[in-house]
């Protein structure tokens, strides 16, 4: 009976349009002409459009990444001290796809010191000014009290600030990237590696807000386009491709430090990010100590049935046929809620009531497959949800009051917990 009822409901939906105008052509509001042009746009936005998505992987790569949306505009990525970040670098890394590639994919990255860290070497970093403003800025939200690591961390840079001084009295491009990995080193940090959502770049504000938190929490930050986007080569995306992205920049980090390392993915870097932790698992390679994951999704088959886009055509009996099933035949999944299973590490889901991008319900229901699914011996799983009376939206829960007690509290509970 329930399957009879879809059927009768998906026809319903299919043929409203074109019985409406055929009953007002019938029924003389409006002229053969009118009804033939109504027919024709409806045949060629709900039936051509959908099958030309359907045939085309190139279509669906650009609906699902928005490389082609960058704002904001003229930014420029090679100086991040233009929106607000001193005493960051801004360098390259090259993926390599297969180990016989010759040349691979080069993304762009940025690393941004923690505020400790830049403190104490603010005249070799010549920040004087810009950090002298920022500490004189009295909108900015109160944050917990110095956690019992970076006292350790502070102690350590008090120790090796002598030494570090005279090693580099100044940082110059020739030796910006033994300083920065020097400091990287000290005992003690905490590094989060930051997964972007899709469209614009690691400069792009909402971002450079949670890089400015982070800071101030002392934790290093990194951050970086996927290939396609802002900088990076311009290759097409794939979910392979993004992920091999990600896995690289991870392995970059672990090289130069033995320090935690935690994940923080947004949107569709959430997708990201579990896919990441899940392969590392499965190779039995380093992986992070923890997984943030801010606005996720359950799969891009939820996902984009969900997405305001697809709103015209969700209710269409072909939809599974044109837009669903051809990205996941193309591998364009992200199945947060597979991968979710498949590593052990501690996991925080925030998200916002009043996200329209991606559905709260979507991250509840991820929340609770993770809680339904993965091992008790594994990595705690936690939930914070924001009311929607705060209007903080897809982008903006970095601005909640409480962030960054949640972020320190999840950091030092499994800073040093092995799953």
């Amino acid at each position: 009976m329930f399957e009879l009822h879809s059927c009768l409901k998906l026809v319903l939906y299919a043929t409203a349009v074109p019985g409406i105008l055929v009953i007002s052509w019938l029924t003389g509001l409006i002229g053969l002409p009118c009804l033939l042009i109504a027919l024709l746009l409806f045949v060629a936005f709900f039936v051509i459009l959908p099958l030309v998505f359907r045939s085309s992987v190139t279509l669906q790569r650009g609906i699902l990444f928005l490389t082609f949306i960058t704002y904001p505009r003229g930014l420029d990525l090679t100086n991040p001290a233009s929106i607000g970040l001193y005493a960051t670098r801004n360098f390259y890394i090259t993926v390599k796809d297969r180990d016989e590639d010759p040349t691979g994919v080069r993304v762009g990255v940025w690393h941004v010191l923690p505020k400790n860290a830049v403190r104490r070497f603010k005249r070799e970093l010549h920040v004087e000014h810009a950090l002298d403003h920022d500490e004189d800025d009295h909108t900015s939200k109160e944050l917990p009290p110095v956690a019992s690591s970076m006292k350790y961390n502070n102690e350590e840079l008090e120790k090796l600030a002598p030494s570090l001084r005279a090693e580099f009295p100044v940082i110059v491009p020739e030796n910006e990237q033994l300083f920065y990995e020097r400091l990287l080193r000290v005992p003690g940090g905490t590094v989060v590696l930051y997964l972007h959502g899709n469209t614009a770049t690691r400069g792009s504000g909402h971002r450079s807000e949670v890089y400015k938190l982070l800071r101030k929490l002392n934790y290093h930050v990194f951050s970086f386009d996927y290939r396609g986007y802002a900088d990076s080569d311009p290759v097409a995306p794939t979910e392979e491709g993004v992920v091999r992205d990600a896995m690289m920049v991870f392995e970059y980090i672990a090289n130069v430090t033995s320090n935690p390392i935690f994940i923080w993915g947004h949107s569709l870097g959430t997708g990201v990010a579990a896919h990441m932790v899940a392969k590392l698992a499965s190779m039995k390679e380093r992986g992070p100590r923890g997984v943030i994951l801010e606005s996720p999704f359950t799969n891009i088959r939820d996902e984009i049935r969900l997405h305001p886009f697809t709103r015209p055509f969700r209710h269409l009996p072909w939809y599974n046929y044109t837009i669903s099933q051809p990205m996941y035949d193309n591998r364009l999944r992200f199945e947060s809620d597979k991968h979710v299973r498949e590593f052990h590490q501690p996991v925080m889901i925030v998200h916002a009531e009043d996200d329209v991008v991606v559905p709260f319900h979507l991250g509840y229901k991820l929340y609770r497959t993770a809680l339904d699914t993965r091992s008790r011996s594994w990595g705690p799983v936690e939930f914070h949800r924001f009311d929607r009376i705060h209007s903080y939206g897809h982008k903006y829960l970095c601005r909640a009051p409480e962030m960054p007690t949640l972020v320190q509290n999840f950091v030092e509970n499994y800073r040093n917990a092995i799953y």
